[in-house]
Formats: C-alpha cells, sequence, structure tokens
C-alpha cells in the first residue's frame, strides 16, 4: 500500500512528465507521428461521375440507374487510430546503470506517443505486464485519462516479476476486437518471442520499441561485482577483470539482441532501440521518419 506522501511524489513525477511530452509533441512531434501511423480504413465521403481509370468495383449502381451516368463512391482514409501502450513493468523494468532506470524511459516513451496520438485525435488505451497481464484500459480520449495510465505504469508492482511476452500477446488478440497500433515496451528478455509476436503482427501493427541498458550490452572492466537477477533472485559473484568472462558476455547480448531483431524483421514489426542512457525523443524521430520513408514509397 502507498503512502500519501509516495502517492504524492509520484503524481508531481506525472505532471512534469505531462508539461515535457507535451511541450515536445506541440514543438516537434506531432506532425511526424501524423504521417507515420493513418487509419485503419476508409469512409464514404461523397459521389461523383465516373472518370476514365476510376476502380469498376466502386460504381455504385443504383445512383448510375438514377442518372442513367455511371457513378463511383468517394472514400477518405479514416484518421482515427486505435492505439494501445503496452508495458513491461516486470523486475527487469526497474533495472538502470546510469541516471533513470528502464521503466521510466518506458514511461517517458508512453507519455509522448500518448499525448501524440490525442493531439492527432486517436484514441488510446493501455496494457501493463509482467509475467501476466496485470491491467487493460480500454482506448479513449482525454488528457485525464492519459495521466492516469502514465500513473499506474508508475505504481505497478508485479506480484511476480518474471516476464511473459507470450502471455500479454496472447492477451492482446483475444481482447482488441478492432485492428489496432500496439506499441509494445519492452527490454524484450523473454522467451518465447517468435509465434507470440507472429500471432498479433498478423491482426495488428505492432511498434516494438526495445529498452536497454548499457551493462546489458557490454560489461565493464570493474574487479569481482555481485550480480543479482532482479526476475528470479539468482545471485552470483563474477570477476569482471577477467577478459575472457567479459568478451563471452559481450557476445552472448550481441547475439541475443540480433535474434531479437530478427524476430522483429521476420514478422515486418517497425523497431527501435530506447536507452536509459540515450536521448528517448531521437530515438523516436529516427523511427518515424523510416516509416514515412517507407509509406512515401
Amino acid at each position: 500500500m502507498l503512502t500519501d506522501e509516495q502517492i504524492d511524489e509520484i503524481m508531481a513525477r506525472v505532471r512534469k512528465l505531462e508539461i515535457k511530452a507535451r511541450r515536445l509533441v506541440r514543438e516537434s512531434f506531432s506532425g511526424e507521428y501524423l504521417s507515420s501511423f493513418r487509419g485503419q480504413g476508409l469512409d464514404f465521403d461523397d459521389f461523383r461521375e465516373y472518370q476514365h481509370g476510376d476502380e469498376i468495383r466502386f460504381i455504385d449502381w443504383n445512383v448510375t440507374a438514377r442518372m442513367n451516368a455511371p457513378y463511383v463512391r468517394k472514400f477518405h482514409e479514416e484518421r482515427e487510430l486505435s492505439v494501445i501502450l503496452t508495458v513491461d513493468v516486470s523486475g527487469s523494468a526497474d533495472y538502470g546503470s546510469v541516471s533513470r532506470s528502464k521503466r521510466e524511459i518506458a514511461v517517458e516513451t508512453a507519455a509522448i506517443l500518448g499525448f501524440s496520438a490525442l493531439h492527432n485525435g486517436d484514441k488510446v488505451g493501455l496494457v501493463i505486464f509482467a509475467n501476466e497481464p496485470l491491467l487493460f484500459i480500454p482506448p479513449e480520449k482525454g488528457s485525464r485519462h492519459l495521466l492516469r495510465m502514465v500513473r499506474e505504469i508508475l505504481v505497478a508492482k508485479p506480484t511476480h516479476p518474471g516476464t511473459s511476452v507470450s502471455g500479454v500477446c496472447d492477451f492482446l488478440v483475444r481482447t482488441l476486437r478492432r485492428k489496432s497500433l500496439v506499441f509494445l515496451i519492452s527490454d524484450f528478455h523473454s522467451d518465447p518471442l517468435d509465434r507470440p509476436l507472429g500471432k498479433v503482427a498478423r491482426k495488428h501493427e505492432i511498434v516494438a520499441l526495445r529498452v536497454l541498458d548499457p551493462l546489458e550490452i557490454k560489461l565493464p572492466k570493474a574487479g569481482k561485482v555481485v550480480m543479482i537477477d532482479s526476475e528470479t533472485g539468482f545471485e552470483t559473484v563474477v570477476n569482471t577483470s577477467n577478459p575472457n568472462l567479459r568478451m563471452a558476455y559481450n557476445k552472448l547480448q550481441g547475439r541475443q539482441h540480433e535474434g531479437v531483431t530478427s524476430i522483429f524483421r521476420k514478422h515486418g514489426i517497425d523497431t527501435a532501440d530506447l536507452s536509459t542512457s540515450g536521448d528517448t525523443l531521437a530515438a523516436l524521430h529516427r523511427l518515424l521518419k523510416r516509416r514515412s520513408r517507407k509509406r512515401a514509397r
């Protein structure tokens, strides 16, 4: 149970995030979001007379009979999206070797994307997960709705700190009836990934945002250190002065990273790496620019 002081501290952080996210959206992010993510269908707009090159399947035969000339249905792109922020709050999410934890990066990312979506008229929902889905907030509009979601990410305390991407993927497939845009924010230290991500990618559009810490990529030379797995509690002493150990660790992490990347590539999932020591907004900018270029082809 959180104390009143802890709740006040969390809400102060939420308000700071709101101010920062709104400023980023207003100054530099909203246009890129709009050009990168579009609606999932077409809405009827009006009728007009058939022109050479129009698709025959859009001819409206009732109007054609009344007007004694072929008429086609006009459509405009459905702009509104249903955006689902899916956030990993497992034990490893609270790790950070620099100034911020992976959960803090995830919260900042969710706030930026959420306010961008609201600014462009989209509905936003939330799924929080660890070793199982913990909370689902259906998509709605409004800043109060989004601030509640940001707070929920900050205060979530899973009973079991493990990670199950498979479990949350099954939940998304079962729960989301309408095709949605799913931002999956996690470090992806979970097995299996291939089939679960493939199932969601066939039904929805996924963007994978992988949150990393520098020490997960390269082990520094720091003598003997105690390493504790934040999800299993396993504890061991490691001599980081051993160059062979550091090399083996770095190779293992490299293979794991490339393996996850190949799964994203296999299922056509756009991805970006977010670092606890890096610029979150810059990484998101690069992602949206890649998406815009792909759509322009």
